[in-house]
């Protein structure tokens, strides 16, 4: 392996362990984690890989090997497994790589102990089945969304659903899909990272096993359908709260919800912090994408012991669409890949940020450097209006003009006027 434990004595009752690997000391599990699948998982990835197929090839099973037979291992689900990769000799690798596919979305809160482990396997897995997208390992869990052709995922859904590791915790319902494949992203980013969806506080303080109370999209639907019908005397005791970013809940979002303009979920707490009186004896009723950061948002908001109740939508916006596809969720839902939205009804909420006409086609700030999204309608794109605000786009024409005496910085007008990214950890 490419690290080293090492003991350091700080006292005569007192032991400090740390990790050291290329030339650098690590304090902490999480740190020596990302540092390896960051720097060292092509190398681990290929022996993995290799000792796999060697498995296979001499009728090993690799799923079948004793962990108690290993040393130092105890046979405990949350121990790091060699796992197995899935037999595609039988199938054509030309539908294996098939742009006809789907997108999967899902993620797994549970214990792990080994996160780099998890990490090897899951880009190997991935790699086996020509997969692309993104997966974030911690050792709180597992959040990925991954595309590639139907029999590929499918084979990745029958992967996870198999591994030790998610047997009882994670089901096929866990999995949400939508028609795409693996254009849908540009390549395969897998690592380890402290949370699983970055909100910015480190899981040992605001827990996942403190979330609020799911609901099924049958039972949020009733909850809307109720709180809509009371109209402004609803808004006496309930809150309906988009807790993601401005720039999906402006293409589409729940009938009367309360949505935080904030451009990251790292500032939701901080949003939360400084409306507390705003939640103050209230019932909230939370949703996001798909769920996951409900899971820590509601903990978040439980922590601060000022709502009476905090529940929130099992399954996300992407489980509801597949129940209630003209229900109360208007205009588009937005992902994060190359897509960028996807929709269950014709609903056009959100217009173009330069002419007003009904637009929710996003698209990439045309300025170079510039990483905003922008409504720009293929009227006002044929005018040349293609930057994210009239300031970026004076940037972006004196920039082309003269781009070896000229420099960028990424703030503009869009950027402005939003929080800034804390500079230290909550």
């Amino acid at each position: 392996t490419p690290t080293k434990e090492v003991e350091v004595d700080v006292s005569a009752c007192q032991r400090e362990v740390s990790w050291r690997c290329c030339q650098q000391t690590f304090k902490d599990l999480t740190g020596i984690h990302r540092h390896v699948a960051s720097q060292h998982s092509g190398d681990i990835g290929q022996q993995a890989s290799l000792i796999l197929k060697q498995m296979v090839g001499i009728g090993i099973n690799p799923a079948s090997v004793d962990e108690t037979s290993r040393p130092n291992k105890t046979p405990d689900r949350n121990q790091e497994v060699i796992y197995k990769l899935p037999d595609i000799s039988h199938i054509d690798t030309n539908e294996m790589k098939s742009e006809d596919g789907e997108v999967l979305l899902y993620y797994c809160y549970c214990e792990m102990a080994d996160p780099v482990g998890l990490c090897v396997w899951q880009k190997a897995l991935c790699q086996h089945l020509h997969l692309t997208g993104k997966v974030r390992i911690a050792s709180e869990g597992i959040n990925g969304t991954v595309g590639g052709s139907r029999t590929s995922t499918n084979l990745y859904v029958d992967a996870m659903l198999s591994h030790p590791l998610f047997k009882g915790i994670l089901t096929k319902e866990d999995f949400k899909t939508s028609a795409g494949g693996g254009h849908c992203f540009p390549d395969l980013r897998i690592g380890v990272f402290e949370e699983i969806v970055p909100m910015g506080i480190h899981p040992e303080k605001v827990s996942y096993k403190e979330t609020g109370i799911r609901l099924a999209p049958k039972e949020f639907h009733a909850e809307v359908e109720k709180y809509l019908s009371q109209g402004h005397n609803a808004q006496m005791d309930t809150i309906l709260l988009d807790c993601r970013n401005f720039y999906e809940s402006k293409i589409g979002h729940f009938q009367g919800c309360l949505a935080p303009n904030i451009r990251k979920f790292s500032y939701f707490p901080i949003y939360i912090d400084e409306n507390l009186d705003l939640f103050r004896g209230k019932r909230i009723l939370m949703y996001c994408t798909g769920g996951i950061r409900c899971e820590r948002g509601s903990a978040y908001l439980r922590s601060k012991g000022v709502c009476t109740e905090v529940y929130h939508l099992k399954g996300g916006i992407h489980k509801y669409l597949e129940e209630f596809p003209d229900g109360f969720y208007r205009g588009k839902l937005f992902v994060f890949d190359e897509r960028y939205a996807i929709s269950s009804n014709s609903d056009v909420i959100s217009a173009c940020r330069y002419c007003g006409t009904l637009w929710d086609q996003y698209r990439l700030c045309s300025t170079q450097l510039c990483r905003q999204l922008v409504l720009t309608c293929q009227q006002c794109q044929q005018k040349g209006l293609t930057a994210c605000c009239p300031l970026c786009q004076e940037k972006g024409l004196t920039l082309a003009s003269a781009p070896s005496r000229q420099t960028f910085k990424e703030e503009c007008e869009c950027t402005g006027t939003r929080q800034r990214v804390p500079v230290e950890c909550i």
